[in-house]
């Protein structure tokens, strides 16, 4: 007898995931899939659409013949800050162009000039200016320095919108994808924002729909409840929300160390924005404030040069465990040592001086100073709230240097952390379910492990 599962598609930058869950959103079945870049018709790296579209369709269609598996709904996670355009037919009319393509000077001096001043154009839509991650801003320039194109534009879809119409032909705008620093939402308005209006833009935006609504779908002769997908952070927050009662912070770690507040209740200062603040959005419009740290970017890159100035291997710093002594004797007369490269600090020396001898006491002045960037940039997420609770999920959940640090300047919080690989996929398919999760989810899925913070001596 076959199994019923709901299918995700989970598109990250660099793996594309293939999901299904059963009723207990248990992990029954997963496939992954790398394509190459290609370029764009500047020459800059962007996703292969064509072959994430194809591989997409191929894997569902195989999966939804498979004996074992009864598919009765489909949602999808993906990456943020990336449109697809599309004309009357629905044809795709450009690449799916890099977020970090560059911008050149004179869209922002035109953009500013006209709707400016910056400052209270990012606070009110929770925006820093970030270039083409501010999709608003991408579609500023497309209209300005791609007209031909731009006036055949019938609908433009973030990512996950455009994965869920390549399945139900239906084109719909979503609040996470909305509201993730684009510069196209007004959230004291709880609209698009008036340059929106002005420029026209939103006539390219298709009407808003409910992330947890479904559209039924006939498809290949199977009628299949289909979402309308939801941005991969917003995703992967959803478990925590519909499983824990209290207030909570959330630090999602890796490349990018994301500190997340979905119980904020204000709006973004100027001073806030400065601090690297924005805003994301739950599923229901309310703004998510977060906190944006290039911790792992800038880990990966110091360890190498510990590692080389050391002469140990690159490995070295995967052994290092926390030790309560080494770190009293590098926190007793404290002074920043690391020089950031990807990160700005007022407080980090002109360059890089290491003064001790042995590579694990280098390691946990790093960690340390690493740790207290981490802190501010939490406290920068929690704002005025009073919060009490803090998770550490993604990649340096399982560093024990960097919880134990972590847990001794935040006593005041209960720290824990999980194990949420499948973090984005299972927000995916518990958006578009009507289950209530327990209050044991997390511990159950995700692996919870409670930490203390460290005994002074």
């Amino acid at each position: 007898m076959s199994i019923k599962v709901t299918a995700v598609f989970d598109i990250g930058r660099t793996n594309k995931k293939f999901f299904l869950f059963d009723s207990d959103f248990q992990e029954v079945y997963r496939e992954y899939s790398r394509f190459d870049e290609i370029t764009d018709e500047d020459g800059y790296p962007t996703e292969n659409l064509n072959a994430l579209e194809n591989w997409a369709k191929a894997v569902f269609d195989k999966m939804l013949n498979n004996p074992e598996f009864e598919i009765i709904a489909l949602n999808f996670s993906c990456y943020g800050a990336s449109l697809v355009h599309l004309d009357e037919n629905g044809n795709v009319l450009a690449p799916l162009y890099n977020y970090m393509k560059p911008l050149k000077d004179e869209i922002y001096d035109s953009f500013y000039d006209t709707y400016g001043p910056e400052s209270e154009l990012s606070r009110v839509t929770g925006s820093p200016k970030l270039g083409m991650l501010n999709t608003g801003m991408h579609l500023y320039w497309m209209k300005h320095t791609k007209p031909a194109v731009y006036d055949k534009i019938k609908y433009s879809l973030h990512l996950p919108q455009y994965l869920s119409y390549l399945f139900t032909g239906v084109p719909v705008s979503e609040f996470t994808s909305i509201g993730c620093h684009t510069l196209l939402w007004d959230f004291e308005k709880k609209d698009y924002h008036a340059w929106v209006y002005q420029e026209g833009i939103n006539e390219k935006l298709p009407p808003i729909a409910s992330s947890r609504k479904t559209i039924p779908v006939t498809y290949n002769g199977k009628s299949i409840q289909m979402g309308a997908g939801i941005h991969d952070s917003s995703s992967a927050l959803l478990p925590y929300i519909r499983s824990i009662s209290k207030p909570f912070v959330l630090v999602s770690t890796g490349t990018w160390s994301i500190s997340i507040n979905p119980f904020n209740k204000g709006m973004l200062s100027a001073e806030d924005i400065e601090n690297d603040s924005l805003f994301n959005m739950r599923i229901d419009g309310s703004p998510v404030r977060v906190s944006r740290l290039f911790l792992g970017n800038e880990y990966k890159l110091q360890v190498k040069a510990l590692s080389k100035y050391f002469k140990v291997p690159e490995d070295s710093h995967k052994k290092v465990k926390f030790n309560q002594d080494t770190f009293f004797e590098v926190n007793k007369d404290f002074v920043p040592m690391f020089k950031w490269s990807s990160i700005a600090s007022e407080t980090m020396p002109e360059k890089t001086k290491i003064t001790y001898t042995k590579f694990e006491h280098a390691y946990h002045q790093l960690m340390l100073e690493l740790v207290l960037l981490q802190e501010k940039s939490i406290r920068s997420a929690i704002g005025n709230e009073k919060i009490e609770r803090l998770y550490v999920d993604g990649g340096f959940s399982d560093n024990e240097v960097y919880i134990q640090m972590l847990s001794h300047y935040l006593r005041n919080m209960k720290l824990s952390t999980t194990d949420s690989s499948l973090g984005s996929a299972l927000g995916a398919a518990i958006v578009i379910s009507d289950v209530t999760l327990e209050p044991k989810f997390l511990r159950k899925n995700y692996s919870l492990k409670k930490h203390r913070p460290l005994t002074l001596k």
